[in-house]
This record gives C-alpha cells, structure tokens and sequence, in this order.
C-alpha cells in the first residue's frame, strides 16, 4: 500500500476543518480537487475514509485513524524545518498573522520592516482578524500568529486557550480622552460620571476596562456611542460627543483636539499577547523571530515590557 502524504495533508484538513470545502479553503485548492484527492487516497487504502451519508461530510473510523497520522507528520515536518534553521540560520517561508487594526499599524508594520532586512527570505502575510474567527483560523492552521488584546486589570482570561501558547509583547496603558471643547474642563474621571462616553464594545479590551473604572467610581457609563475602531473612537470625541478610554498605541493617531487626563495607575492598561500553536518541541523560529521584533518594536515605543514566562496556557 503506497500512501502519499499530500493527499494525508488534504485529509488533515477535512478533519481540521469538519468539511471539504472548508478544507479546499485552508489548502487554496478548490472543492472538486480535494474531492479527488480523497477518493485517490480511498483507493490507495481501499477502504472509505470520508462519510458521505451526511450533509456534512465526516471521517471514517479509518479517516480519523489515517488523519491522526497526518497531524504527526505535520509536527515532524515541523520539526524538520526548525532542525535546518538551527543548521543554517536561516529562516524563510510563510507566516501568517491575524492581529487588530493598531496594532497592524503600529507593531506590525514596522516589525514586518526590520524583518525584510533580517530575514529577507520570510514570506509573512497579514490579515486583519481577530476574537473567535481569528482563534479558530490559528487552530486549524491557517493562521501562524495572533496578536491578542485583553484588560490585564480584569479577573478574566483571554479566553479558552487549549492547545495554544501566549508570548506576551507588551504592557498598553490606558489613557482618558475627552473633548477640549467641554468647559470647565474634567480633572478626575467623577467628573466624567455623568457625562457621555464613546465607549468600545463591551467584549473588548477597552470596553471591560470602561465597566471597571466606572465600577470603582461607582457610577454606570453612558454609553452614547459604541465604535470598535480606535480612529473611529478618536474622530468622535474630537467632535465632543464624549470621552472614551483609549490605550497609549492608539494615541498615535490622535487630533489634538482630544485631550487625555492623567489616568495612570486609575486606568490601569490592556495586555497584548501573541498566541500560537503548542507544538511538543516549543515555537517554530519563524513565528519566534515576528515575537522577538513585535517586543523590539513596542519597547522601542515606549510600551512596558512584560516579564513573565512564555508558558502554554490550558484554559478549557
């Protein structure tokens, strides 16, 4: 029996995926080529390993079997590539990474920049993604990187992390702006108990942080806006619709006619993460050389280092 494992890796996808055009989207391969594929396998092994009696197609007994050893090819090739970087220092090949918009424009970029010069072979792609959709992307493979944020101040986790390891980048502190309009002007966050916020959404980083500082002044934030964009956010409170709570990187692109309120240590400040795959054998030093830059970059800007090790995080 001759098995060929690319077609075990189109395999691999279908159970990553739970699908077959799910997959032929992983794989950039269309429906009908993965179709092949897997009936080429099914003869190869001469029995069926996709259960097409389902609207949904699903693996066989002997599908899960084959794709289990799929995925530990996948980890030994893994292992292979971070063997021949050791040998020659060398890294190149794709790297994906989901991040939000700023820190696409703040962090991303300019590591992206020091790394065409570093490692001019790297091939990094970036999409702008992130929460859940960008969690399932990195876990079936799509995606190598995603830069996470969450209120380092709140009891909270970043969420369900089975299977995925964090590399803390940096420590964002918040920042209060409000309108330079509004008169008298607000010297301490009771004085903004009654007035109107620009608020982000509540699940975000930013939109916790706001329930927690309204929370320990004891009044509840009106919330006269919602906006996820921080530009967005900026634009309106530079119009005098309201204050909002703003973190330090996102300040870069503010109109000087918001101003910020002395926040620190009230405010407290977002963390931002870089999550990835668990591999058995540590990081591929692909996506630990865009971690080393990423940290480069925000210390270089004036973002608090984090000192805490790179552990896996099992969060069920």
């Amino acid at each position: 029996m001759e098995l060929d494992p690319r077609r075990l890796r189109v395999l691999r996808a279908v159970a990553l995926r739970g699908g077959m055009a799910a997959a032929a989207q992983l794989l950039h391969l269309t429906p009908s080529a993965v179709s092949q594929q897997l009936a080429q396998l099914e003869r190869e092994v001469g029995q069926p390993l996709i259960d097409r009696s389902r609207r949904t197609a699903s693996l066989t007994p002997a599908g899960q079997l084959l794709a289990a050893r799929a995925e530990r090819i996948e980890q030994e090739l893994t292992e292979a590539r971070r063997e021949l970087t050791e040998l020659n220092g060398r890294l190149s090949g794709p790297v994906t990474i989901a991040a939000f918009s700023s820190a696409v424009c703040h962090l991303v970029v300019p590591a992206l920049r020091e790394l065409a010069t570093t490692h001019p072979d790297l091939e990094p792609e970036v999409v702008e993604l992130e929460g859940l959709p960008a969690l399932t992307e990195l876990r079936t493979g799509a995606i190598d990187l995603v830069i996470a944020e969450y209120d380092a101040d709140d009891s909270g986790s970043p969420g369900p992390l089975r299977g995925l390891s964090a590399a803390p980048v940096a420590d964002d502190e918040y920042c209060i702006v409000t309108p330079s309009a509004w008169s008298p002007r607000p010297g301490s966050i009771k004085d903004l108990a009654a007035r109107p916020w620009v608020a982000s959404p509540p699940d975000t980083a930013c939109g916790r942080a706001l329930d927690r500082i309204a929370g320990q002044y004891g009044f509840t934030a009106h919330r006269a806006h919602t906006c996820l964009e921080f530009p967005t956010v900026l634009a309106l409170v530079a119009g005098g619709f309201g204050a909002a709570v703003i973190p330090k990187l996102a300040l870069a692109s503010a109109s000087p006619l918001a101003i910020a309120l002395p926040s620190v240590p009230v405010a407290g400040h977002r963390r931002i993460t870089v999550l990835r795959r668990d591999l058995p054998a540590g990081p591929e030093p692909r996506t630990q050389a865009l971690v080393d830059a990423l940290q480069t970059v925000a210390f270089d800007l004036g973002l608090t280092p984090v000192a805490m090790p790179r552990t896996p995080l099992h969060h069920s």
